[in-house]
């Protein structure tokens, strides 16, 4: 693994743990936390689902591409909207920064895990389904992912620790010459 790449960047749906395994896998690793979603909400200074209701989806990928763009930081742990995906700017920046990793849940955990589809903020057309955005964005998270972790059926911290092992490994299978 390259030693400047300290940052570890959690990518997926809605629903499949970013920002609380973020929390968690920061705390483990004694690194820093920081949230995308509410980076853009301090900045715009209002919630994801009022640039969604006021200027649409895609002016709420834009911004979130801004964002992404201007995180420019070591030794942390990122948790990005699950929409980051969509920006192939953004996900480069990131990637020469850290590891990513795709937290995989089936269609049938993440809607039973989200109960505010409708008002949650995300970046989806008005008439697209949860199933429907699930399999648009699938291709995408697969595209940047160094790891993909199914967190369907794990605890967060076995999540964790399944992350914690192949960094571990990644690092362990550097040659230093």
């Amino acid at each position: 693994m390259n030693r400047n790449k300290t940052n570890i960047i959690l990518i997926g749906m809605p629903g499949s743990g970013k920002s609380t395994i973020g929390v968690i896998l920061a705390k483990m690793l004694a690194k820093s936390f920081l949230d995308s979603d509410i980076l853009i909400q301090n900045q715009e200074n209002r919630i994801l689902q009022d640039i969604v209701d006021h200027e649409g989806h895609m002016v709420l990928r834009a911004v979130e591409e801004r964002v992404l763009l201007g995180i420019i930081c070591s030794d942390h742990v990122i948790a990005t909207g699950g929409s980051a995906a969509y920006s192939e700017p953004a996900m480069n920046h990131l990637k020469k920064q850290g590891v990513i990793v795709y937290l995989h849940a089936d269609l049938s955990a993440l809607q039973a895990r989200i109960s505010n589809y409708e008002t949650r903020g995300l970046a989806k057309r008005p008439d697209q389904s949860f199933q429907d955005l699930f399999n648009e964005r699938l291709t995408l998270y697969k595209k940047y992912a160094d790891i993909t972790i199914d967190s369907s059926k794990l605890t967060q911290e076995q999540v964790c620790d399944v992350i914690i092992e192949w960094l571990h490994q990644a690092h362990s299978s550097t040659i230093i010459q």
